[in-house]
């Protein structure tokens, strides 16, 4: 009896040696410009080539100007340029500014069907994990392991533990995947599932669309975990049918014989498990500098005289960097920005679900806006959906494809001490600009706080 979990990790096991990591056969690997250069460099310095450039994807991303396709940061025209040539040299597929097929590199994966059950895959960036939504076994890893994989195919890894998270209960209205997620470590901290694999199971996880899986699984790592995985199901199945890479004719029917079969055993253990009510959940809200530091958004700016050691000191410095006071209401909190966008919340979903709380209202005056799509496929859907009028109808800023203000690494950057309500997955200080204040929400949430200027649900809007 075996989990998900050991399945597709024993099935890619090239090498097992006593005390040594295992050796894993890797399917997918994903380049962007941000995190590559050094390891084609070190690829070419060993007068290497890259052995599989079949099975590499290289997207433009991170440095994305996402109100134009110009790039004018120096260093970020540096590196898009080098990963073209580096792709160039290398045979790599790689989807440029221009390209319809461009976009954040954790929503094109998936989108082009290129991520299926039962793979592995790897990428230089730690929301790799995204990818465990389909079955597969995803992890971000650093630039020497981008090197070793070009040149070989494959990476050794030692095996994490393994942790279920049950979610059990009725999911309430208005509660969102970030939600769940967020409520998820705020209960076990930022660190609480360090040196884990994490499965989501549970009749809550079951009902979400791939989209609010892919949510979920994206944010593992602000749980602390190396990965996490959902098992694949007739949803899973469904969203991948006649997508461009995935299998076709006989292939599907075999595909789908084995993606059926890595469900978790009945009666198979693991190192770890967690459970989750969702019953009595409402939309969460973070208040400090991790994502573990967050709260229902009905409630307060926490004590730090309510935490023990290390959390105690670590709730102070949020406080003192956030610029807030213990007992504030939520609610209470004005923004002067909101962005809906990211590898975490910029897919049609999400967009559809801002939309439909912005339809004939207007964004709070003194409130900049941007809605952002994780590609550009997901910005052609839509616009043919109409969305991007109800946006600028109310007065947000419709953008390119792009990681964007989700990190800072192009020219969307808050400016100076602003508050930003934000559906990306990290708050940590500097994040989203020098002294940017960031509090994550759901896309939902953050459409109502751009209507009103402070922290609000949709529900909020309606007295």
């Amino acid at each position: 009896m075996r989990t998900l979990i050991e399945k597709v990790w024993t099935d890619h096991v090239v090498l097992a040696a006593e005390g040594e990591p295992d050796l894993l056969y890797i399917d997918l690997h994903l380049v962007h410009e941000a995190s590559s250069p050094q390891a084609f460099d070190g690829l070419r310095l060993a007068g290497r080539q890259a052995r599989r450039p079949e099975l590499t994807l290289a997207v433009e991303d991170h440095n994305v100007p996402t109100n134009t396709l110009v790039i004018t940061d120096p260093m970020g025209s540096k590196q898009v340029q080098a990963l073209r040539t580096n792709c160039a040299e290398q045979g790599i597929e790689l989807f440029q500014l221009g390209d319809d097929r461009q976009g954040i590199v954790h929503v094109v994966g998936p989108e082009r069907g290129y991520v299926q059950p039962g793979m592995t895959v790897i990428c230089g960036d730690s929301h790799t994990s995204t990818h465990g939504a389909f079955g597969a076994l995803a992890f971000g890893v650093g630039t020497s392991d981008v090197e070793h994989v070009l040149a070989t195919q494959t990476l050794a890894l030692v095996r994490p533990k393994t942790m279920a998270v049950e979610f059990t209960g009725e999911v309430p209205a208005g509660v969102t995947p970030k939600d769940l997620i967020l409520a998820l470590i705020a209960q076990i901290g930022a660190n609480g599932a360090n040196g884990h694999i994490i499965e989501y199971r549970g009749q809550a996880i079951e009902q979400l669309s791939m989209e609010g899986r892919m949510t979920m699984c994206n944010m593992s790592i602000e749980a602390g975990a190396r990965a996490g995985m959902i098992a694949p199901d007739e949803t899973t199945f469904a969203y991948l049918k006649d997508r461009p890479n995935a299998p076709q004719g006989s292939l599907w029917d075999q595909a789908l014989e084995y993606w059926r079969s890595l469900a978790t055993d009945p009666g198979a253990t693991f190192d770890r498990t967690v459970t989750v009510d969702v019953s009595t959940l409402t939309p969460y809200v973070t208040w400090g500098t991790n994502p573990g530091q967050a709260v229902p958004l009905s409630s307060v700016v926490p004590d730090p005289s309510t935490f023990d050691g290390t959390e105690r000191a670590a709730a102070e410095r949020a406080l003192a960097y956030m610029a807030l006071e213990p007992g504030t209401r939520m609610r209470d909190l004005p923004m002067d920005m909101v962005f809906i966008g990211s590898c975490t919340n910029g897919r049609i979903e999400d967009l559809r679900a801002a939309a439909d709380v912005l339809r004939g209202r207007k964004v709070a005056e003194g409130v900049t806006m941007l809605v952002v799509p994780g590609s550009m496929q997901v910005r052609q859907a839509a616009e043919i959906e109409g969305l991007n009028e109800i946006f600028e109808a109310a007065g947000a800023q419709w953008r390119l494809s792009g990681c964007s203000m989700c990190m800072g690494m192009n020219a969307d950057r808050v400016q100076g001490p602003q508050r930003i309500a934000s559906t990306s997955n990290r708050n940590y200080e500097g994040r989203q600009g020098a002294q940017a204040r960031t509090h994550l929400v759901s896309p939902a949430v953050a459409a109502a706080t751009a209507v009103t200027g402070r922290l609000s649900t949709p529900a909020d809007l309606e007295h």
